[in-house]
């Protein structure tokens, strides 16, 4: 996966994409707002889960062919335990210095995204430790960590048997999400243990929902093969479906409908919504269709190529400079002049590349230390 040579850099690119997005949302600026779903009802986190899903299939997907299962299943494990480490790193920062900087500060934005902490510290550190407990900003890596968890399994019951099981399974789950499975295990849970952690503080993510997103791209991924070729009687509906979701989020707002709850849930971005998933499905459609000519046209765009070679690393950063940022200048709430604003962006944004430097730095010096140790172990 760090080999240069077998990476795609169109990959890479859209996901630093998603990492600038996803830094402007969580910067509490005056461009949080307007940052957010800038694709019609569709997130960055959406395309970030996605992407992250389809790479890891292409990857381990080709390790299982080449080395066997067991490689396979041993090389998720270890990323996901380089996961759980990032975010015990992250919880740890977030429980101490930042909760104290938000109190002594008193900064609203972070007591209350740390309300829980407040309330009940011992449940919540317990329950974070147990990826259960999961505050905003801090339950994104919970959910991939699961995934990639699950992930050897779903691979090798579709390498082996194929992908038809593993996706109507995963359809089901989604579904059963949209009508409150989620809440109701919660509430089952509940009553036969002894279980402190409220629904809403186990993340605002429902992986129940979540996980048909990864399912899809993993599958796509582990196919090792082309994207499809999108037939027009295809390509127009998705084209005009997108235009009409993009009109739609930017004339009215996040919100798609204020006061008429259904139609938010239709498009709810935590339980990915039925409408919300044709809108992603609809952009995919449409930026499969036009990534050769985008490839062919477009000049390579190396600052965000860098972003996501080291995604793992920019996201880490991002949230420890969101954090900060909230701690010391408070939320969207807090009115700042733009010019204060825009500062800060800038700042964010240099620490991110210098954090991504520093990473690739430390790769390719790794890298070379690895082939001077092969070259001498040959020569012996």
């Amino acid at each position: 996966m760090s080999n240069a040579s077998q990476r795609r850099w169109e990959l890479d690119a859209l996901r630093g994409l998603m990492l600038v997005l996803m830094t402007l949302t969580h910067m509490p600026t005056m461009y949080s707002l307007p940052s957010g779903q800038p694709f019609g009802f569709v997130s960055a986190a959406e395309g970030f889960v996605f992407l992250s899903a389809f790479m890891a299939g292409r990857v381990y997907g080709g390790r299982a062919r080449r080395d066997g299962l067991p490689a396979m299943q041993a090389a998720f494990h270890s990323r996901a335990l380089k996961l759980y480490l990032c975010q015990v790193g992250l919880l740890l920062l977030a429980f101490t210095l930042i909760a104290w900087l938000g109190v002594h500060n008193r900064q609203g934005g972070v007591t209350g995204l740390l309300e829980f902490f407040f309330i009940d510290p011992s449940a919540a550190v317990m329950g974070a430790a147990l990826l259960i407990h999961n505050p905003p900003l801090l339950d994104i890596l919970p959910l991939y960590i699961a995934l990639m968890l699950l992930s050897p399994w779903l691979l090798r019951r579709g390498l082996q048997q194929g992908w038809r099981g593993v996706l109507t399974l995963s359809a089901l789950l989604w579904l059963a999400q949209q009508w409150g499975l989620g809440l109701a295990l919660h509430g089952l849970t509940g009553r036969l243990i002894d279980f402190p952690v409220p629904y809403k503080d186990m993340g605002a993510f429902h992986w129940l929902a979540w996980q048909a997103l990864w399912v899809a791209g993993l599958w796509l991924g582990a196919r090792q093969q082309p994207l499809p070729r999108f037939p027009w009687w295809l390509l127009v509906p998705a084209a005009l479906y997108a235009l009409g979701m993009l009109l739609w989020r930017h004339m009215v707002g996040q919100d798609p409908m204020p006061g008429v709850p259904a139609v938010g849930q239709l498009l709810d971005k935590w339980s990915l919504g039925p409408l919300r998933v044709l809108n992603f499905a609809s952009v995919f459609v449409l930026l499969v269709s036009a990534g050769p000519w985008l490839r062919q046209f477009l000049p390579r765009p190396w600052p965000l190529e860098l972003l996501g070679r080291n995604s793992l690393s920019v996201f880490c950063a991002h949230i420890v400079i969101a954090l900060f940022t909230l701690a010391f200048f408070g939320s969207t709430q807090v009115i700042r002049p733009w010019t204060t604003d825009v500062a800060l962006l800038v700042s964010a944004f240099a620490g991110l590349f210098a954090v991504a430097m520093t990473a690739e730095a430390r790769e390719h010096r790794g890298w070379r230390l690895a082939l001077v140790w092969r070259s001498g172990a040959q020569m012996r």
